[in-house]
């Protein structure tokens, strides 16, 4: 189990301060990602330990503990990286299905095979979500908005998201999240896996905007007050054929 040292709370002025890296900091950065991602491909999440970090991207400890506080934060750094990754080369090839649906369920499948490819280090940063505390929300926050970056992008949209559109992309990333769970813990298949992510993408269906704009500009189907004023016209028309009475002389 890995202790941060007493300088955690200077650790977070690099790891945490907003502030842009220098090149040099930058380079040493992917550096520490780098050595990261290779001692978890080969290990997993225990082969993960600080000082063989530190060695592996040569930099000292001191150094690693003001980039990331903890193995956790480094981790999570670690998917936020691969992650980027992913975006980039999506942007490069984007998903080829038609529908938005099927154009994310492709998405997170391409994720999910990448993922595959080097479970040790996929079962490394899971764990490491599922570990992370308070302490890590930064980061964790960082992850998790760059994986609806990714679904928003397959989604194709020319307009803002709706709530509703948010909140089902909210829920494609829990099931995404569970589905690799699963299947790193041997209790679902790549098969099983493929199933879920499809069918919950569906939701983006049921939330799509499927009605143009109305005569007025306003999207939207035909709001209630012009289809009442409709039924109004009609009562109207009625009422003006409507036979009366002769009028007595």
């Amino acid at each position: 189990m890995t202790t941060e040292p007493k300088s955690a709370t200077a650790s977070v002025a690099i790891a945490s301060s907003g502030l842009p890296l220098t090149e040099r900091q930058e380079a040493r950065r992917r550096r520490i990602l780098h050595a990261t991602a290779q001692l978890a491909g080969r290990g997993g999440f225990d082969a993960v330990q600080m000082r063989e970090v530190a060695e592996s991207s040569s930099v000292a400890l001191g150094t690693l503990y003001r980039y990331f506080p903890s193995k956790i934060h480094l981790l999570v750094a670690t998917m936020q990286d691969q992650l980027q990754h992913l975006h980039e080369t999506l942007r490069k090839r984007p998903p080829t299905e038609e529908e938005p649906a099927a154009r994310v369920a492709q998405t997170l499948m391409r994720a999910f095979r990448a993922m595959q490819r080097e479970p040790h280090l996929a079962d490394a940063m899971v764990r490491a979500l599922t570990f992370a505390d308070r302490s890590v929300s930064a980061e964790v926050d960082a992850a998790s908005r760059l994986t609806t970056t990714i679904i928003l992008d397959a989604m194709g949209l020319t307009v803002p998201p709706t709530p509703a559109q948010l909140s089902a992309v909210r829920v494609i990333e829990h099931t995404w999240h569970s589905a690799l769970i699963t299947w790193l813990s041997g209790r679902a298949s790549i098969a099983q896996v493929k199933i879920d992510i499809e069918t919950v993408c569906r939701l983006i269906e049921l939330t799509s905007t499927t009605t143009g704009p109305t005569a007025s500009g306003t999207p939207g189907a035909t709001t209630g007050a012009a289809a009442g004023g409709r039924a109004k016209s009609g009562r109207t028309a009625t009422s003006r054929t409507k036979p009366g009475r002769a009028k007595r002389r």
